[in-house]
């Protein structure tokens, strides 16, 4: 693969063209080469193979069908400054469906696997629920900076200082369950759009909101615990990751992921969630399991709870 595709730093410089990273570059027949992209750490983020899969899929299907759904597991880590080769398989076409299944390889390593269904656009039934939550960005942002000015949890949490070096922007409607340490419900919603407009047609836009489906999202079935992803208390990754497109979105502007955790147990936890455009409108709905594996102390207390020890002093 070539050396084109690797990047050197995350300075943001990645973030300005994060639409040339998630369109991957045509490889042999039926591949195509994902290039490395803003960096979350040594690991490649999982949102970004998601999108890149995506797109490679995209690319293969020319007849005027658009992703609806899409199923994909990641298997191994992959490393983050390498790029990514994706192997497209057309499994079926009909008139108005067709379904491609992507494999990401790194080397002689399959590191994540996704079925994608496409559907021609046509008329139908509709209904939805109503989001919520209060449907006003600017009160977000206010919320926001008051938390910020307050400083209810001392400095600024490392998790926030990172996403402001994100392509995606991140409001949350709660700054406090998002970057707080207490112990909350399992549920929050925040406000996402990419930074910088993009103009891109409907396959980038949902491989953009497919990009920013994973941010946080197991973020909500670890806030009964009292836990944050990258915490020592916790190993944390995702397991496998659902997205169903209901509209096409338009990730220049806000939408709002109101997201839930409904259950977690064996070091696993689920979450689930829907995004909002500003007018109300259910644009996609995502759903993920991720591990969230009890290590050092934080083992320690949960074995001494199932015991039914008292907690140490």
């Amino acid at each position: 693969m070539d050396l084109e595709y690797r990047v050197r730093a995350d300075n943001g410089e990645e973030g300005s063209r994060l639409e040339e990273i998630l369109q991957p570059a045509p490889g042999s027949e039926g591949s195509w080469i994902g290039a490395p992209g803003p960096k979350m750490g040594p690991r490649l983020f999982g949102g970004q193979a998601v999108a890149q899969a995506l797109m490679a899929a995209s690319l293969e299907e020319d007849s005027g069908r658009l992703a609806h759904s899409l199923h994909c597991y990641f298997l191994k880590p992959g490393m983050a400054d390498e790029p990514v080769e994706y192997r497209v398989t057309h499994l079926t076409a009909g008139r108005s469906f067709a379904a491609r299944r992507v494999e990401a390889w790194q080397g002689a390593l399959c590191i994540f696997s996704m079925i994608a269904s496409f559907h021609r656009p046509e008329p139908g039934f509709r209904h939805a629920d109503e989001c919520p939550y209060p449907l006003d960005v600017e009160a977000a942002r206010a919320a926001l900076a008051e938390w910020r000015a307050r400083g209810d949890d001392g400095a600024e949490p490392p998790l926030a200082r990172r996403l402001q070096r994100r392509p995606i922007e991140i409001v949350p409607i709660d700054p406090g369950s998002v970057f707080g340490g207490a112990a909350r419900a399992p549920r929050a919603a925040w406000w996402m759009r990419r930074r910088r407009p993009s103009g891109a047609g409907p396959e980038m836009q949902r491989a953009l909101l497919a990009y920013a489906s994973d941010m946080l999202f197991m973020r909500n079935a670890m806030l009964p615990h009292a836990i944050q992803p990258g915490s020592h208390d916790v190993q944390a990754t995702s397991l496998d990751h659902a997205l169903w497109f209901h509209e096409t979105p338009d990730f220049d502007r806000w939408h709002l992921f109101a997201s839930e955790s409904p259950w977690a147990g064996g070091a696993r936890g689920l979450s689930r969630g829907h995004f909002y455009a500003e007018d109300g409108r259910m644009i996609a709905t995502a759903q993920q399991e991720n591990l969230m594996r009890p290590q050092g102390e934080a083992l320690e207390r949960l074995a001494q709870q199932e015991a039914g020890a008292p907690p140490p002093a």
